[in-house]
């Protein structure tokens, strides 16, 4: 291996925080994160990120939204080296900052969607569809009677740059259409899982 090559790749960028954020971003493309999160995926200091998300956002390479109160940052796919950040942090690069980044994002992405409604939520299924595929995306079992529920949802959808379809049903619910082979769940149910939180193995027995 050249010296090139094994050179760290917050050298080239500067910055450790830097190199981490890219990579987190744009191994993560769509997905958008809020500070607090970041540092935990991360692993840096709070006041290390919001100094390099400040540069960062000031050059345009990453943006921010206000979701329910919190500020949520993303890769800005129009700026004119989003797709050479892409390819260098989402497919190429070997550096273990990078690659531990984004086996962290994946491995807790959910646990963080999930976090702030966990006392309303008694399960959830994210199913893997493929192209062309119907039926939902997202099976969502809980208490939504003040909605806070569906306001997630929205949120969830928004987070992960993707239309997403949902259904939410109260636990009852679903425990009497699953007892009664209810289509419409079985179809859903008989779909691949791509995250599952189920609590009280209530969805695979």
């Amino acid at each position: 291996m050249s010296k090139e090559d094994s050179a760290p790749i917050e050298k080239l960028f500067g910055s450790k925080t830097r190199a981490k954020l890219l990579g987190l971003f744009f191994a993560n493309v769509g997905q958008s994160y809020y500070v607090r999160e970041i540092t935990r995926l991360i692993n840096e200091q709070i006041n290390s990120v919001r100094r390099e998300l400040l540069n960062l956002e000031s050059i345009g390479v990453i943006k921010n939204e206000t979701y329910d109160n919190k500020v949520y940052y993303s890769a800005n796919m129009k700026h004119p080296y989003a797709h050479p950040f892409q390819e260098i942090f989402g497919k190429k690069v070997n550096s273990n900052t990078v690659v531990e980044v984004k086996r962290a994002a994946a491995a807790n992405v959910w646990d963080e969607y999930i976090r702030p409604v966990e006392k309303y939520l008694r399960g959830l299924m994210v199913t893997k569809k493929i192209p062309g595929q119907e039926g939902v995306d997202m099976l969502i079992i809980g208490d939504d009677r003040t909605k806070k529920l569906t306001r997630w949802a929205e949120i969830v959808e928004k987070r992960q740059g993707r239309p997403m379809g949902y259904v939410i049903m109260s636990r009852d619910d679903f425990l009497y259409r699953k007892s009664v082979r209810d289509r419409f769940l079985t179809d859903i149910l008989e779909m691949e899982a791509a995250e599952l939180y189920d609590p009280e193995k209530i969805i695979k027995e």
